[in-house]
C-alpha cells in the first residue's frame, strides 16, 4: 500500500512497520455477517412451510422479494463499513516518528503524529486465550505530555513492536540530542 497521500515521509525517513489489527479480531463480524444472511433464508424456509399461500401472491412475493433486496443490501453496506475501518485503521511506525491513522467510518478519518524521542513508556497488554495462543495484543505508548497516548489496538507480536519501539525511541533521542549539541550524525 502506498503511504504517501497518508504521510509526507521526510528524506531520512523509512517506514519499520505498518500495523494493523489482528485478522482474528474481524472474525466475528464474518461470523455476525454470515449469521445475518441466513436470517431471511431461514424466514422464507419458515413462511413457505407455514403460510404456502402467502408466496402465491404476486404483490407478496414482490414485496418480500424487495425488502430481502434491501435487507441485503445494507448488510453488504454495513459489513463494507466495518472492514473499511478494520484495514484502513492503522499504526505507521518509521525511525523518526508513529503515525496513529484512525479511521472512524467511510468518510472520517484522523491522524496524529508522536515523535518517536517524546516516547517515556511502551506497555504491552494481552489479554484471552486467543491472544495468548495467536500472539496479539495492545501497546501503549506514552509520552511525558499529558494529551499524546496512542495505543495500538489489537496488534500481531505485541512484545516484539514494544521492544523495537523502545530501541528506536533510543536511537532516535540519541540522534536528537547530538543535533541539539551541534553534531550532525
Amino acid at each position: 500500500m502506498n503511504l504517501s497521500h497518508l504521510i509526507q515521509q521526510k528524506s531520512y525517513e523509512r517506514v519499520v512497520y505498518v500495523l494493523r489489527r489482528h485478522w482474528f479480531t474481524f472474525l466475528p463480524k464474518i461470523f455476525l455477517f454470515l449469521v445475518l444472511g441466513l436470517i431471511p433464508v431461514l424466514l422464507f424456509i419458515m413462511i413457505a412451510n407455514l403460510y404456502p399461500n402467502v408466496l402465491q401472491n404476486q404483490i407478496a412475493f414482490a414485496l418480500g422479494t424487495l425488502l430481502g433486496s434491501l435487507y441485503y443490501l445494507s448488510m453488504l453496506l454495513f459489513f463494507y463499513t466495518e472492514f473499511i475501518v478494520f484495514y484502513l485503521d492503522m499504526w505507521v511506525v518509521t525511525n523518526d516518528r508513529i503515525v496513529d491513522v484512525e479511521q472512524l467510518g467511510l468518510f472520517s478519518r484522523t491522524i496524529s503524529e508522536l515523535d518517536l524521542f517524546r516516547i517515556q513508556d511502551v506497555t504491552t497488554d494481552v489479554n484471552g486465550f486467543f491472544a495468548t495462543l495467536l500472539d496479539y495484543g495492545d501497546v501503549s505508548v506514552k509520552t511525558a505530555s499529558s494529551n499524546v497516548h496512542i495505543v495500538f489496538y489489537k496488534v500481531p507480536h505485541p512484545n516484539k513492536i514494544r521492544e523495537d519501539l523502545i530501541r528506536l525511541s533510543h536511537e532516535d533521542r540519541k540522534y536528537h540530542y547530538n543535533i541539539s549539541l551541534g553534531e550532525e550524525s
